[in-house]
């Protein structure tokens, strides 16, 4: 039973890397006419092809059937965004299907059917969807696992003429594509500089990963992206082979959902998928292997493979599972309530490791999970990150909580607690189900056939849910708890970033060693309320309240001088959006104090508030729709929450109790710090990481407190300091709330009178401005290292340009050039010459401060690459100096941001993205008017002006990344 709020099916640890609102569109008089063929045709005993063998209620927003040529279909209506139509088609094949000389040959396929098709030649296929209004990369995408391809496209402004289309293309795509020599030798250098760029460290541990846990199965060998080899001998014919066997209408399913009638998307299914035939006789179902038990093993701990890898730039880390064979199962309810109480009894073991390992125990995190993994095993995980190097200490207390949990059952205290959390869960989906996106509902379906189970609507699954909570007792969390923990083998595994003389041996020995109990782990059963919480204050006033004229939006000011916006609707039922701005944010923060500005948002929610610790926390939390989120601004900090209306108040009162009256425990920072240094670690383990690591840092004056902190920074935090650093920026004002959602003005002026109201009056921060800049030019690009692959590397150009409100407009147009500008990089870099599998390039203009924007291209590729990048870039610059782009160019990128923007619209995070900050800068309200025509209308002299200003050769700045040995 598959829903959006019902369980994952990936790995926490080992995903795979390769893996205004208008009326529906009418339905033209030939699309009736084909739909009622259609509808005579299709095979109805197979109407309810998903729901086989269940009797989980079927969701009847969904019509299902399958055409005479074994085709299946799911099709709904579904208006959120509006006018949009999403289309999954699934071919259930992927890389487990590949014999031992077709490795990587599926997700090859993939890429091939975007290069050339019966309706869309070489070349052809990017610009199509670009002109027809879709984003290639995220509206137009495809995606290859072990156990199959989906091919994704979410279509805006649907009309019945883009839908007639879009169904002809995707049907040459997957149903006729054209395998040619030069189509192959063009796609297989991208495919090897995307397996280049997903290479690394962390890749190097996945794949051990699965190699140890699935030895002996498909699923240890068989990645997605292949082998060097396999994909060089790969000619349209071997390739061609494996299409036609496994690309036929009975192994695919399309599924569409959206703003259009179902009728009418059935008819495109039957138009241009009906007349398919398969090649030949279907081929029979693909074994996926057993995990097999260990001779001699221990039935109650069959401990099998262990394994220790070296490897420098990951964190360390221990994993271990227990494996059995994945079998399918009916999904009946009787076996979604059996999944309930395992999540019940994980989700009692996960918040017992957090609170061990808040209260100085020696693991950062642990986390223990179930997954049925790619049809091949059922497997229970755990994952451990010891605090330091001491890994058998934190193996030893993590399996000393599991110990506990599998000797005696939980108290009903426990239990409840976790069943409010899962009401809580089940709940809010039914409350917020009308804002549902049409593309997560047809991804639920495509995931939901990939583990062979049904999909329910979220009343379906909570009236379930409901029924099942007389079946969570004591004693049946303790029987699922067992189960969990049984297998036919158990296999371990230490990451180390270094040699610590750690062997195979010794990881078998811990995970065989007897648990040994380290005293109670049992959560105390009474339970903190709001209303035993003292009040912030004397509740304020609204001192002044007046209308700002764009969308009934409202800007308050209250009587301590706490500004705020409201803005009440129900476009979204069930959510609010809260963003609370207060302070100076890193602009005051002392540069000697950098250090403190990342530890404080990874450490400062941490901490609580009064005599409120994170395990108090926790318990306020239970049952309710809470976040605690915080991040640092150019010049302000932030709380955000998402909650609903009838938590509204206390959610805002936990963020004005944390500036009220803060609390300063030494356990999160040190972990904060232990966790920074972890993370640190791996910062240099590819040309991309190191990027990310120190692009802020060095595009904005090497200011340190946009630097990542390395351990000898983090080595002289002490917690006196930290609070010495945020005790006065917690004190700062100004103060604005913002909220935008499911309220009434009532509820959010008692909400915010008793809380934020309720604060002392502040004086606003007035820290010394920040007003960074580029680097100037250099000819020479600034070398830094990596410690990953020896060839791979990443390289960065750079133009200035501007900052500030004064230039909103002109930041929009700079996106446009922007995107002409990857596209020609694109086309340059990737379908040219195949050295890179994904070059992007982005505009960056800061609103709050007055320089600092950049336009900068980045790539990854191989370092004997790094010419031809710094080539084209600079090619592609001064092309685009000289001469305009020209108007299709134009029209592939603002087709597309139109749509994006008018999708977007329809929700208020869009709105609360733009004008957060608005009380205090009222202009942002007159920014918001002209968005629409700012990113989608200019003109090739309007682009080359840009690019006069901005794209000049002298004015750029470069940087790459080798690696060291190549430095």
């Amino acid at each position: 039973m598959r829903s959006n709020t019902w369980r994952s099916r990936r790995f926490a640890f080992l995903v795979l890397s390769l893996l205004a609102t208008t009326a529906p569109a009418g339905i033209p008089a030939a699309a009736q006419a084909r739909a009622a063929t259609a509808a005579t045709a299709v095979d109805n005993t197979a109407q309810n092809w998903l729901y086989v063998g269940s009797d989980v209620p079927q969701d009847k927003e969904w019509i299902f059937g399958r055409l005479p040529n074994g085709l299946r279909y799911a099709v709904r209506h579904n208006g959120v965004p509006p006018d949009q139509v999403s289309v999954r088609v699934l071919v259930d094949a992927g890389s487990f299907y590949e014999t031992d000389a077709q490795q990587g040959f599926a997700h090859l396929i993939e890429h091939l059917t975007f290069r050339d098709s019966k309706y869309l030649k070489s070349g052809e296929a990017i610009p199509t969807w670009q002109r027809l209004g879709a984003t290639f990369g995220s509206d137009t995408n495809a995606e290859t696992s072990g156990t199959q391809t989906v091919y994704k496209l979410d279509l805006p402004d649907a009309t019945p003429a883009k839908l007639d289309e879009t169904f002809k293309l995707l049907s040459g795509m997957i149903a006729a594509p054209i395998f040619t020599p030069q189509g192959v030798k063009t796609e297989v250098p991208i495919v090897l500089a995307e397996m280049r760029e997903r290479s690394g460290p962390q890749t190097r541990v996945m794949d051990a990963t699965r190699e140890l846990f699935f030895a002996g199965q498909p699923a240890a060998t068989r990645s997605p992206i292949g082998k060097v080899e396999t994909l060089q001998a790969a000619t349209p014919e071997s390739i061609k082979a494996f299409h036609d066997k496994w690309y036929r209408p009975d192994n695919t399913i399309i599924v569409v959902a959206g703003d259009a009638d179902p009728q009418a998307m059935l008819a495109q299914i039957t138009k241009w998928f009906g007349p398919w035939t398969g090649n030949g006789p279907k081929p029979a179902p693909v074994d996926f292997g057993k995990p097999v038990a260990p001779k001699g093993a221990n039935p109650a701990n069959p401990v099998d493979g262990a394994r220790v890898v070296v490897e420098p730039s990951a964190p360390m880390q221990f994993n271990y599972a227990v494996v059995r064979p994945w079998k399918r199962h009916a999904d009946t309810i009787a076996y979604n309530q059996g999944l309930m109480i395992d999540r019940l009894a994980m989700a009692l073991i996960n918040r017992r490791l957090a609170v061990r390992a808040r209260a100085g125990g020696s693991f950062l995190s642990a986390s223990i999970d179930q997954q049925n993994y790619a049809r091949s095993a059922d497997t229970t995980l755990v994952s451990v990150t010891p605090l330091g190097d001491d890994w058998k200490a934190a193996v030893a207390d993590v399996r000393s909580v599991i110990d506990d949990a599998l000797a005696s059952p939980p108290s009903q205290a426990d239990i409840d607690r976790e069943v409010a959390e899962f009401d809580l869960s089940f709940k809010v989906p039914v409350e917020t189900q009308r804002t549902q996106a049409g593309s997560d509902l047809a991804d639920d379906i495509t995931q939901a056939v990939d583990i062979r189970e049904t999909v329910a609507n979220p009343e379906t699954v909570y009236t379930i849910f409901k029924k099942s909570v007389p079946l969570f007792t004591p004693q049946a969390v303790l029987a699922h708890t067992r189960a969990l923990f049984k297998g036919t083998v158990v296999r371990g595994m230490l990451t180390t970033p270094r040699d610590i003389g750690a062997t195979a041996a010794d990881v078998r020995a811990a995970l065989i060693a007897k648990p040994v109990p380290t005293g109670s782990v049992r959560l105390p059963t009474d339970k903190l309320t709001f209303a035993q919480l003292p009040p912030i204050g004397t509740p304020g006033t609204v001192a002044q309240a007046q209308p700002t004229g764009v969308l009934g939006i409202e800007r308050l000011t209250l009587s301590n001088g706490v500004k705020a916006l409201l803005w009440a609707n129900d476009a979204e039922p069930g959510r609010i959006i809260i963003r609370i701005r207060f302070g100076g944010g890193l602009a005051a923060i002392a540069p000697k104090d950098a250090v403190y500005a990342s530890l404080g948002d990874m450490a400062l929610m941490e901490t609580g508030f009064g005599k409120v610790d994170r395990n108090a926390l926790d318990e306020l939390a239970t049952g309710r729709k809470f976040n605690l989120n915080f991040k640092l601004d150019d010049t302000a900090f932030e709380f955000s929450a998402d909650t609903r209306p009838s938590d509204l108040k206390d959610q805002l009162y936990l963020f004005a109790a944390k500036l009220a009256e803060p609390r300063w425990d030494t356990n999160p920072i040190l972990r904060a710090v232990a966790a920074a240094k972890l993370q640190y670690a791996a910062s240099g383990s590819s040309p991309q990481a190191v990027l990310q690591r120190d692009m802020g840092w060095l595009l904005k004056d090497k200011d340190p407190r946009y630097k990542v902190p390395d351990p000898a920074a983090l080595d002289t935090v002490t917690p006196a300091d930290f609070r010495r650093v945020w005790e006065p920026l917690l004190a700062q004002g100004p103060i604005e709330v913002d909220m935008f959602g499911d309220f009434t003005r009532q509820q959010a002026l008692d909400a915010l009178n008793t809380t934020f109201g309720a604060l002392p009056a502040r004086t606003a921060a007035n820290p010394p401005p920040l007003d960074p800049h580029l680097p100037a030019h250099n000819e020479t690009p600034v070398v830094l290292t990596h410690t990953g692959d020896s060839n791979t590397a990443a390289a960065m150009v750079a133009w200035p340009t501007g900052g500030g409100r004064t230039g909103v407009h002109e930041s929009r147009q700079l996106e446009i050039l922007a995107q002409i500008v990857n596209n020609r990089l694109f086309d340059e870099m990737r379908e040219k010459i195949g050295a890179s599998y994904a070059p992007q390039v982005e505009s960056v203009w800061p609103m709050d401060l007055p320089s600092g924007g950049y336009l900068g291209a980045t790539v990854q590729l191989r370092p004997q690459d790094l010419p031809a990048f710094f080539t084209a870039t600079d090619k592609i610059a001064a092309d685009l100096v000289a001469a305009p782009p020209t108007p299709d160019e134009i029209e592939r990128v603002t087709e597309p941001l139109k749509q994006l923007i008018t999708r977007a619209s329809t929700g208020n995070a869009f709105y609360m993205s733009l004008l957060e900050g608005g009380a205090q800068e009222p202009g942002k309200f007159d920014d918001i008017r002209s968005i629409l025509v700012d990113y989608s209308k200019t003109t090739p002299q309007a682009m080359q002006a840009l690019a006069a200003r901005y794209l000049q050769h002298d004015r750029s700045w470069r940087v790459e990344v080798v690696p060291e040995a190549k430095k």
